[in-house]
Protein backbone atom coordinates (compact mmCIF):
# COMPACT_ATOMS: atom_id res chain seq x y z
CA UNK A 1 0.00 0.00 0.00
CA UNK A 2 1.23 3.40 -1.14
CA UNK A 3 0.91 6.93 0.77
CA UNK A 4 -1.38 8.31 -1.21
CA UNK A 5 -3.44 4.78 -0.96
CA UNK A 6 -3.31 5.23 2.91
CA UNK A 7 -4.41 8.41 2.76
CA UNK A 8 -7.58 7.97 0.68
CA UNK A 9 -8.58 5.71 2.90
CA UNK A 10 -8.49 7.12 5.66
CA UNK A 11 -9.97 10.18 4.14
CA UNK A 12 -12.58 7.65 3.11
CA UNK A 13 -13.48 6.62 6.87
CA UNK A 14 -13.46 9.83 8.48
CA UNK A 15 -15.12 11.61 5.71
CA UNK A 16 -18.22 12.00 8.37
CA UNK A 17 -16.59 13.70 11.07
CA UNK A 18 -16.75 18.14 11.07
CA UNK A 19 -14.60 20.14 8.79
CA UNK A 20 -12.37 20.88 11.41
CA UNK A 21 -11.75 17.70 13.09
CA UNK A 22 -11.67 15.94 10.03
CA UNK A 23 -8.74 18.26 8.79
CA UNK A 24 -6.84 18.11 11.47
CA UNK A 25 -6.72 14.37 11.62
CA UNK A 26 -5.52 14.10 8.37
CA UNK A 27 -3.16 16.87 8.54
CA UNK A 28 -1.80 14.65 11.41
CA UNK A 29 -1.31 11.98 9.45
CA UNK A 30 0.49 13.78 6.33
CA UNK A 31 3.11 15.25 8.82
CA UNK A 32 3.44 11.70 9.98
CA UNK A 33 4.36 10.88 6.55
CA UNK A 34 6.55 13.75 6.05
CA UNK A 35 8.75 13.73 8.99
CA UNK A 36 8.99 9.63 8.27
CA UNK A 37 10.23 10.65 4.84
CA UNK A 38 9.70 9.09 1.29
CA UNK A 39 12.64 5.77 2.49
CA UNK A 40 10.61 5.31 5.38
CA UNK A 41 7.24 4.95 4.02
CA UNK A 42 6.43 1.53 3.86
CA UNK A 43 7.62 1.26 7.87
CA UNK A 44 5.44 4.45 8.57
CA UNK A 45 2.10 2.62 7.25
CA UNK A 46 3.40 -0.41 9.25
CA UNK A 47 3.47 1.71 12.28
CA UNK A 48 0.07 2.99 11.84
CA UNK A 49 -1.55 0.06 11.29
CA UNK A 50 -4.30 -0.30 8.98
CA UNK A 51 -5.95 2.98 7.86
CA UNK A 52 -9.83 1.92 9.03
CA UNK A 53 -8.88 1.23 12.72
CA UNK A 54 -6.66 4.24 12.52
CA UNK A 55 -9.68 6.09 11.51
CA UNK A 56 -11.64 4.34 13.84
CA UNK A 57 -9.50 5.06 16.91
CA UNK A 58 -9.54 9.10 16.04
CA UNK A 59 -13.27 9.16 16.13
CA UNK A 60 -13.23 7.63 19.39
CA UNK A 61 -10.52 9.49 21.16
CA UNK A 62 -12.62 12.36 19.63
CA UNK A 63 -15.72 11.29 21.21
CA UNK A 64 -14.32 10.53 24.30
CA UNK A 65 -12.59 14.35 24.58
CA UNK A 66 -16.33 15.92 23.65
CA UNK A 67 -17.59 14.15 26.27
CA UNK A 68 -14.87 15.80 28.98
CA UNK A 69 -16.52 19.39 29.19
CA UNK A 70 -20.08 21.04 27.74
CA UNK A 71 -19.65 22.35 24.71
CA UNK A 72 -19.17 26.12 24.10
CA UNK A 73 -22.76 26.72 22.38
CA UNK A 74 -25.48 24.33 20.65
CA UNK A 75 -23.46 23.61 17.27
CA UNK A 76 -20.74 22.50 18.80
CA UNK A 77 -22.99 20.13 20.85
CA UNK A 78 -24.48 18.70 17.94
CA UNK A 79 -21.33 18.37 16.35
CA UNK A 80 -19.83 16.27 19.34
CA UNK A 81 -23.15 14.41 19.73
CA UNK A 82 -22.69 13.42 15.70
CA UNK A 83 -18.82 12.09 17.00
CA UNK A 84 -20.57 10.43 19.40
CA UNK A 85 -22.57 8.62 17.22
CA UNK A 86 -19.88 8.10 15.04
CA UNK A 87 -17.63 6.60 17.49
CA UNK A 88 -20.56 3.85 18.79
CA UNK A 89 -20.66 2.41 15.30
CA UNK A 90 -16.50 2.68 15.15
CA UNK A 91 -16.22 0.39 18.44
CA UNK A 92 -14.82 -2.58 18.36
CA UNK A 93 -17.78 -5.22 18.89
CA UNK A 94 -20.16 -7.21 17.27
CA UNK A 95 -21.76 -5.30 14.02
CA UNK A 96 -24.90 -6.53 14.62
CA UNK A 97 -24.85 -5.53 18.43
CA UNK A 98 -23.31 -2.11 17.34
CA UNK A 99 -26.45 -1.43 14.73
CA UNK A 100 -29.09 -2.57 17.68
CA UNK A 101 -27.68 -0.35 20.03
CA UNK A 102 -27.14 2.47 17.59
CA UNK A 103 -30.89 2.25 16.00
CA UNK A 104 -32.09 2.38 19.75
CA UNK A 105 -29.75 5.49 20.61
CA UNK A 106 -30.18 7.31 17.56
CA UNK A 107 -34.36 6.76 18.41
CA UNK A 108 -34.08 7.93 21.82
CA UNK A 109 -31.92 10.88 20.83
CA UNK A 110 -33.68 11.74 18.24
CA UNK A 111 -37.35 11.90 20.67
CA UNK A 112 -35.16 13.44 23.46
CA UNK A 113 -33.78 16.13 20.70
CA UNK A 114 -37.28 16.26 19.67
CA UNK A 115 -38.66 16.70 23.17
CA UNK A 116 -36.67 19.87 23.93
CA UNK A 117 -37.17 21.54 20.63
CA UNK A 118 -41.01 21.29 21.75
CA UNK A 119 -40.49 22.64 25.24
CA UNK A 120 -38.45 25.51 23.45
CA UNK A 121 -41.07 25.90 21.02
CA UNK A 122 -43.70 26.25 23.86
CA UNK A 123 -41.68 28.51 25.66
CA UNK A 124 -41.20 31.08 22.81
CA UNK A 125 -45.07 30.91 21.73
CA UNK A 126 -46.09 31.87 25.60
CA UNK A 127 -43.75 34.85 25.41
CA UNK A 128 -45.25 35.95 21.49
CA UNK A 129 -48.57 35.74 22.83
CA UNK A 130 -48.07 38.27 25.56
CA UNK A 131 -46.92 41.13 22.74
CA UNK A 132 -50.62 40.97 21.75
CA UNK A 133 -52.20 41.21 24.93
CA UNK A 134 -49.90 43.95 25.81
CA UNK A 135 -50.61 45.79 23.02
CA UNK A 136 -54.46 45.09 23.40
CA UNK A 137 -53.81 46.09 27.08
CA UNK A 138 -53.09 49.72 25.92
CA UNK A 139 -56.24 49.90 23.93
CA UNK A 140 -58.31 49.12 26.77
CA UNK A 141 -56.51 50.97 29.06
CA UNK A 142 -58.96 54.13 27.29
CA UNK A 143 -62.14 51.93 27.40
CA UNK A 144 -62.45 50.25 30.72
CA UNK A 145 -59.44 51.15 33.16
CA UNK A 146 -59.61 48.30 35.25
CA UNK A 147 -60.02 45.51 31.89
CA UNK A 148 -56.89 47.46 30.92
CA UNK A 149 -54.76 47.18 33.45
CA UNK A 150 -55.95 43.60 34.18
CA UNK A 151 -55.21 42.20 30.45
CA UNK A 152 -51.77 44.64 30.78
CA UNK A 153 -51.02 42.71 33.77
CA UNK A 154 -51.73 39.53 32.24
CA UNK A 155 -49.67 40.37 29.25
CA UNK A 156 -46.70 40.75 31.36
CA UNK A 157 -46.57 37.42 33.28
CA UNK A 158 -46.98 35.61 30.11
CA UNK A 159 -43.77 37.58 28.80
CA UNK A 160 -42.15 37.02 32.06
CA UNK A 161 -42.67 33.54 31.99
CA UNK A 162 -42.11 33.04 28.38
CA UNK A 163 -38.57 34.65 28.88
CA UNK A 164 -37.87 32.38 31.65
CA UNK A 165 -39.13 29.17 29.91
CA UNK A 166 -37.21 30.34 26.58
CA UNK A 167 -34.02 30.32 28.74
CA UNK A 168 -34.73 27.69 30.99
CA UNK A 169 -35.02 24.88 28.17
CA UNK A 170 -31.82 26.73 26.04
CA UNK A 171 -30.18 26.05 29.14
CA UNK A 172 -31.44 22.41 29.31
CA UNK A 173 -31.19 21.95 25.80
CA UNK A 174 -27.45 22.54 25.99
CA UNK A 175 -27.50 19.96 29.26
CA UNK A 176 -29.05 17.54 27.32
CA UNK A 177 -26.55 17.58 24.23
CA UNK A 178 -23.57 17.63 27.02
CA UNK A 179 -25.33 14.68 28.72
CA UNK A 180 -26.12 12.49 25.39
CA UNK A 181 -22.15 13.53 24.47
CA UNK A 182 -21.09 12.22 27.63
CA UNK A 183 -22.41 9.06 27.24
CA UNK A 184 -21.51 8.42 23.84
CA UNK A 185 -17.94 8.96 24.98
CA UNK A 186 -18.21 5.92 27.54
CA UNK A 187 -19.26 4.02 25.17
CA UNK A 188 -16.40 4.72 22.95
CA UNK A 189 -14.41 4.74 25.92
CA UNK A 190 -15.64 1.34 26.88
CA UNK A 191 -14.50 0.04 23.38
CA UNK A 192 -11.13 1.26 23.86
CA UNK A 193 -10.51 -0.44 26.58
CA UNK A 194 -11.88 -3.77 24.72
CA UNK A 195 -9.43 -3.65 22.14
CA UNK A 196 -6.63 -3.74 24.37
Amino acid sequence: MTREEYMKRLGHRLRRLPKEDYERAVSYFTEYFEDAGQENEAQAIEDLGEPELAADQIIRELAVENSKEPAKDVKRGFLALWIGILAVFAAPIGLPLVLAFGAVGLALAIVAVTFVFCIFVFAFSVAVCAVPCIVGSVVLLFTSFADGVATLGMGLIFLGTGILLVMGSYIFGKWFLHAITRLFGRIAKGGKHHEK
